[in-house]
């Protein structure tokens, strides 16, 4: 007796099914050239105030919109540590923290080091939080699971405490007038001040989509393959021959130069840096905007930091509760989809997309290859 099951590939059932075929049958440039008008409408966004997305009048939308596009940078560099490699990280507010703290040292009148430029500060950030990643990693990555959790969560409270109790680094009473990027407006203002929203808002969109390009670039390649097998399955990648230390530091490294980039940002825009705003809740809502969006998709960590962000500044009554909001949504996320609301699928990441072409474009024989691999077993 021979039986035929003609089931649907993989990835192809529900809603998104359809779309998702037409998306991977167009090449790159195809794909490029159709987001082009969603990264132009991105950033139009300030612009437009759209209806449907604007805020109550005591909040500021290009300043709420600016919020919202620097936990979407934050949540790719935690994306990297958590939903490609498979960490752990409760501590990520640390390599924010430090970020934030390089840009006010060098650029803020009340540090007594050496003034560098805004500009200068972002790439100096970035290494300087790639040194402590190295640091911090190189001795605790052999620790899994929870242990590895505690140890990044200590990580975040050494950098606060060390901010509040190092007489340099000012505790609560913090640095102003941190710098900001060169310019000044027709209106003799400059661009990137405090109050102007937009401008900060397109500049972190986009460093966020250079971002995202380089860590696209990586899934693609033997790192980011490396990375999903160690989330996978740590053991199985070792016995494989995947130098598993040393990926995983590539990912811490990378995903603490993403964070450190972001802080800068943050300590720009703001024009303040004190220790109150680098504590644990704050690490908790990085890291809730990756697993609400879906823990290893890029487009997904994207939606949640978004949502995270913007929903407490659309509506101001709730922001008090947005902690309480947000660990019921997650604890209901875990119970309905718990693999976020734009789950990452299992994909080849290399020459994935001739793989899938030829998988789709030959339905027919694949069709009768299982026919006869069914006809091989029941004989």
């Amino acid at each position: 007796m021979t039986t035929t099951t003609n089931a649907p590939a993989a990835g192809r059932t529900g809603v998104r099914g359809p779309w998702r075929d037409r998306w991977n049958s167009l090449s790159r440039p195809q794909q490029w050239a159709m987001l082009i008008p969603v990264v132009v409408l991105i950033y139009l966004l300030p612009v437009l105030d759209p209806p449907l997305l604007t805020t109550e009048p005591g909040t500021n939308f290009p300043i709420a919109m600016f919020n919202a596009a620097r936990f979407a940078l934050v949540a790719v560099g935690l994306n990297v540590v958590v939903g490609q490699a498979g960490l752990l990280d409760l501590g990520y507010v640390g390599f924010f923290a430090i970020g934030a703290y390089v840009a006010a040292i060098f650029t803020s009148p009340d540090s007594m080091a050496a003034k560098l430029p805004y500009l200068a500060c972002l790439p100096l950030a970035m290494v300087v939080t790639m040194v402590f990643g190295l640091i911090l990693g190189a001795p605790t990555l052999r620790l899994r699971g929870d242990y590895l959790a505690i140890v990044t969560l200590g990580f975040g409270e050494i950098v606060r405490l060390l901010a509040t109790i190092v007489t340099p680094l000012k505790g609560q009473v913090g640095f102003q007038q941190v710098g900001s990027p060169p310019g000044i407006g027709s209106d003799g203002q400059p661009i990137f001040s405090n109050s102007n929203g937009t401008a900060w808002y397109w500049l972190v969109v986009t460093l966020t989509i250079v971002v995202l390009l380089l860590v696209g670039n990586l899934e693609r390649s033997r790192v980011g393959r490396a990375w999903v097998a160690i989330r996978e399955d740590e053991d199985v990648a070792q016995i494989m021959g995947v130098p598993t230390i040393r990926f995983k530091l590539w990912a811490f490294v990378i995903g603490a130069a993403i964070g450190g980039l972001s802080g800068a940002l943050f300590a720009g825009q703001v024009g303040f840096v004190n220790n109150q705003k680098f504590d644990v809740p704050t690490s908790v809502l990085f890291l809730a905007a990756v697993v609400l969006g879906g823990s290893g998709n890029k487009v997904g960590v994207l939606l949640g930091a978004f949502l995270v962000s913007y929903i407490p500044d659309r509506f101001t009554a709730l922001a008090d509760y947005k902690y309480l909001i947000f660990g019921v949504a997650l604890i209901v996320l875990m119970i309905f989809r718990p693999q976020g609301l734009l789950g990452a699928r299992q994909r080849l990441l290399a020459n994935g997309r001739t793989a899938y072409q030829r998988l789709v474009g030959r339905p027919e024989q694949l069709s009768k290859d299982s026919s006869l691999t069914a006809e091989g077993r029941t004989s």
